[in-house]
């Protein structure tokens, strides 16, 4: 698959994986910092952006697709960035082309099962999120204010409604507003991207030393917990955790400064 991808800079090559319902565009200003020093690539995933659609979504497919990428840009080995999904999909990458990692940065999300949370699962808050954008009328709808108006009847959050109007497009051929996700997909294969890439698929790669790790986390999100710190740990056994401040799951976006405070002493 060839993916939609920008790029910025000059230097060393650095890869940014987005999350769920992100894409390359979400990345530009963490990449320009970046790309002082780095020429930084940031890829839409498959049903993401600007990518190809397909009926297919799996973190064994997502790892395959970055694999091809590298191989299209002739990247040897790169510092790779993954948020969320993205963060998931880099983990995946980077266990099984541990040749072409420098250095692995992870972005609040753990190696773990979200469905075992149970109720407090980020499977649910998904699911209504992926069950409100399959359900608007885009026929019905005459403005992105539409658009927003019905997802804030739906969803319970300014910031993600916010967030999900970046994937509104006008069809060129209908002039109807549409989804650039591949929405019944992603809908299709959510407990995939919510259990995947979990402690017990590590299992027969402990543990990893091949190349430095850090996962980093907003202080008000809960995708990495207390307890999810000796998980990673058992993984990565020299991983370094830190944490952003007054910060949630969107912390590059919500404190973009203490973000990159982070990243470059990671990379220094």
């Amino acid at each position: 698959m060839h993916l939609f991808y920008r790029v910025e800079g000059a230097g060393k090559p650095v890869v940014i994986v987005h999350g769920l319902y992100g894409s390359s565009d979400n990345w530009l200003a963490i990449a320009k910092k970046l790309s002082i020093e780095y020429k930084v690539f940031m890829i839409d995933q498959r049903n993401h952006g600007r990518s190809p659609n397909s009926n297919e979504h799996n973190y064994e497919l997502l790892k395959n697709d970055l694999a091809e990428f590298f191989d299209q840009q002739n990247i040897n080995k790169a510092i790779l960035i993954g948020h969320s999904m993205g963060g998931k999909t880099a983990m995946s990458f980077a266990a099984d082309y541990p040749e072409r990692i420098e250095k692995l940065i992870v972005i609040d999300i753990a190696p773990k099962d979200y469905f075992l949370l149970n109720d407090e699962s980020q499977f649910y808050l998904h699911n209504n999120i992926l069950r409100a954008m399959l359900e608007i009328d885009f026929s019905r709808i005459e403005s992105r204010k539409d658009v927003e108006n019905y997802l804030n009847e739906r969803i319970d959050s300014t910031q993600i409604v916010q967030f999900l109007l970046k994937n509104v497009r006008r069809n060129k051929e209908t002039h109807h507003f549409e989804w650039r996700l591949n929405v019944p997909v992603l809908y299709e294969n959510l407990d995939e991207i919510i259990s995947g890439v979990n402690a017990h698929w590590f299992d027969d790669r402990l543990p990893i030393y091949n190349y430095p790790v850090l996962f980093i986390k907003g202080t008000d999100s809960n995708y990495i917990l207390p307890e999810d710190y000796a998980s990673i740990r058992r993984i990565y056994p020299e991983a370094q955790i830190t944490e952003i401040p007054n910060a949630g799951h969107w912390l590059h976006a919500e404190q973009p400064q203490l973000f990159m405070e982070a990243v470059w002493r990671f990379l220094k």
